[in-house]
């Protein structure tokens, strides 16, 4: 039985929002958390299948945040 799409959750980064409310630009946070800013710019999309742990911390760390703060079930 096939499901419906419609009726399906995902998880939807807000990583945009927190960014803004930081005032921080995608270049400046890509440099302090050691990523490149294609990658938060495919975070802030939400084109990824998946995060690393390590990568999240230091998002957080950056942005003083949880990670409930820039992720949502949804």
């Amino acid at each position: 039985m096939a499901e419906n799409k419609a009726n399906e959750k995902e998880i939807v980064v807000t990583l945009d929002v927190m960014l803004a409310k930081r005032k921080m630009r995608s270049n400046e946070l890509a440099q302090l958390v050691g990523i490149t800013v294609q990658n938060v710019s495919l975070l802030k999309s939400g084109k990824v299948k998946g995060i690393r742990f390590t990568t999240l911390q230091k998002i957080c760390e950056v942005l003083d945040c949880q990670p409930g703060d820039i992720l949502r079930y949804e």
